[in-house]
């Protein structure tokens, strides 16, 4: 199905929407580091949303990682580095520590500096820098995300700056999105990861920011689940809106949207002939 500038697959369930998301985004990425031997940047979202797409994508041998540059959407503040919830730790378990990609092309944000200040000054430095290097040698900038709760993309909560021009910023995440967060980790299998209360769950992040999102030539969007229903509609049908973040994705030309049976049943049906 294609909506304006979205093409959306409906899957049955969650393993499938990570399987196909996994096969697309694949195939672009062989094409480009094995096929053409070109650079490519790619920024990974953390979040229980993309686990079946990172289980799948981490079993393609063909790609060659060593021409990719792995970047992460956001960051808590609150918590230190190691932590079992801070999303570098979600990513190098669920993608990185799974793949041949040398550490020297992974970039977190808590390792660009000792303070809030130099981490959003050197991150922003590098991810320009490969930018840049990717763009001139022909390669490809690829974006994969999640939609949250109230419509937020990385943490680019309802009420920010939406319209911000720099690569990354602070952002203080909303309670709705705190309710996700404690949720998403209330039954994880380590129990150093589970939030005891919604106090525990980190109030301050560093996020990139929607313009640099929507600065990819190609965005893969993962959103599985009924919790999710409310905002995909959002989205897909309604305005373009600052008090729905994922909305701004409808300004991008090239947009692949995975969701499946429960996330996608709120979107109105088109009539069915009877034949």
């Amino acid at each position: 199905m294609e909506i304006r500038n979205f093409k959306i697959f409906i899957l049955n369930n969650n393993e499938e929407l990570g399987k196909k998301a996994a096969e697309d985004v694949g195939e672009i990425l062989e094409e480009y580091t094995n096929k053409l031997n070109k650079k490519c940047i790619c920024i990974f979202a953390a979040a229980p949303s993309q686990d079946t797409f990172l289980k799948n994508l981490s079993k393609n041998k063909t790609i060659k990682w060593k021409n990719v540059y792995a970047f992460h959407l956001d960051e808590y503040i609150d918590l230190p580095k190691g932590h079992p919830n801070t999303f570098a730790e979600y990513l190098r378990t669920h993608i990185f520590d799974k793949i041949e990609i040398p550490k020297e092309n992974i970039f977190y944000i808590k390792d660009a500096g000792k303070n809030e200040e130099e981490m959003i000054r050197n991150y922003e430095k590098v991810f320009v820098e490969k930018y840049k290097e990717v763009k001139k040698d022909g390669g490809i900038y690829l974006a994969f995300i999640g939609i949250g709760v109230n419509g937020h993309i990385a943490f680019n909560e309802p009420g920010t700056d939406l319209w911000n021009k720099e690569i990354i910023t602070k952002v203080i995440i909303d309670e709705i999105s705190v309710k996700q967060q404690f949720d998403d980790y209330k039954n994880h299998p380590n129990p150093e990861a589970r939030y005891k209360s919604l106090e525990d769950v980190p109030r301050n992040a560093l996020t990139m920011t929607v313009s640099a999102i929507l600065l990819a030539d190609k965005i893969f969007c993962m959103v599985p689940g009924e919790q999710k229903a409310d905002a995909v509609k959002k989205v897909v049908e309604g305005e373009i809106t600052e008090k729905v973040p994922a909305s701004f994705l409808r300004f991008h030309s090239d947009v692949n949207l995975y969701l499946d049976k429960n996330s996608s049943s709120k979107l109105n049906k088109k009539p069915e002939c009877k034949i």
